[in-house]
């Protein structure tokens, strides 16, 4: 699929960059994102506003009086173009931990049953595997992540839960996620990571961002609790779940 621009009333622009999801598509979105923010910090871009990243598209919000649309087209080309001639950027990796049990994985058994598993199985599928941030959204901090193994994809439930709990790691679709916040939800229970992906007084409130590579660590009952304590105490060190970088 070529780029192509969608008006969105008259002061956003949808600038759709492809029509499926993979990680080249991610790491254009991301790298677009951060270079418009840093255009704007340097002064160089007057009018632009701010920048919402998805899977593969980026809507860019402007005030039209200062920045007017053709220009920010022609702009947003130009800068597309320098970012793909440009080097690959690094992004971080994370290994959080998760707590499989059918006490924090109520659908942990029935994910298993249903594709002629163990749990024991299950749990190293999903464990034992690197997966992007393609997009932050739903709630603030909750990431959408890929690619799940093909032999535990799993639909949505039929019946929603009026309340998933914060920290419930789940899956749907392709897909795995975190509840940072205790919501609705419809997607399958595997398990329940400690660590909070959301805090408004970190600098940078989400724990993840777009373009991160994520892979989880099964942890016992008793370590999931004592991790609990350390986040409820202020006594633990976030960067240590950070394990480096990568090139995208």
């Amino acid at each position: 699929m070529r780029v192509r621009f969608l008006n969105m009333g008259d002061s956003a622009l949808i600038l759709e960059l492809g029509d499926h999801i993979d990680h080249s598509l991610t790491s254009r979105v991301v790298a677009l994102d951060q270079t418009l923010r840093s255009e704007q910090a340097k002064g160089h871009l007057p009018g632009f506003i701010e920048a919402v990243p998805t899977y593969r598209s980026l809507t860019v919000i402007f005030n039209p009086l200062i920045l007017p649309r053709a220009i920010l087209k022609t702009r947003l080309l130009v800068l597309l173009e320098e970012i793909d001639n440009a080097r690959d950027q690094t992004v971080r990796c994370w290994l959080l931990p998760v707590c499989y049990s059918s006490e924090y994985g109520p659908d942990l058994e029935t994910i298993a049953a249903a594709k002629g598993l163990t749990a024991e199985e299950v749990i190293c599928l999903h464990s034992n595997h690197s997966y992007t941030v393609y997009m932050i959204g739903f709630l603030p901090g909750f990431p959408y992540m890929g690619n799940l193994d093909p032999a535990l994809h799993m639909p949505r439930r039929s019946q929603p839960r009026i309340r998933v709990p914060v920290g419930s790691v789940a899956i749907a679709g392709a897909q795995t996620a975190i509840y940072p916040w205790e919501s609705p939800g419809g997607w399958q229970l595997l398990g329940r990571c400690p660590l909070p992906l959301f805090n408004a007084h970190r600098s940078q409130p989400t724990l993840l961002a777009q373009g991160d590579r994520v892979q989880f660590e099964s942890i016992s009952s008793d370590h999931f609790r004592f991790l609990v304590d350390a986040v409820q105490d202020g006594s633990l060190d976030m960067t240590r779940f950070q394990t480096g970088e990568v090139t995208a």
